[in-house]
């Protein structure tokens, strides 16, 4: 029984959902006091270990970018984010919903991930302050059939 209890865990999980898998190194970046804690913690459980901070030295997996319109420029931000992933992997792109402090229109979204050479694969909401976008270099976008 558990083994399905499991599995139907993984499908509710909003951390699985948007592609994270256990072993992972999850580099966070833009972490403040208003970030989602039970999205922080849900990565966490699926990865099995704590999310790696900006001071992380090495390559991660994937990024969790917490970005804020008063944050400066999204695009350099992304650009900086991919020289900290693994070739394939994806930032899970994090700004508060419409109405927020903070918001950023989609369409400063996508124009900022074009220009820094990632593709928008699926927007989510991960929280009830929350949306993320999930964006993956041109190479995981095409390998992902």
């Amino acid at each position: 029984m558990s083994a399905t209890a499991d599995h139907a865990e993984e499908r509710t999980s909003p951390a699985v959902r948007l592609g994270f898998q256990p072993e992972q190194v999850v580099q966070e970046i833009g972490f403040d006091d208003d970030v989602d804690q039970e999205l922080r913690k849900a990565i966490e459980e699926v990865i099995g270990s704590e999310l790696v901070d900006e001071e992380y030295d090495d390559v991660a997996d994937a990024v969790v970018l917490w970005f804020r319109d008063e944050d400066g420029d999204l695009t350099d931000a992304l650009v900086d984010a991919t020289t900290y992933i693994e070739e394939g992997g994806s930032i899970l792109l994090l700004t508060p919903k419409t109405g927020r402090d903070g918001y950023v229109e989609p369409s400063d979204i996508s124009e900022a991930a074009t220009t820094a050479g990632l593709s928008a694969s699926k927007s989510v909401s991960v929280g009830k302050d929350w949306s993320g976008s999930r964006l993956v270099t041109p190479k995981a976008a095409k390998s992902k059939k």
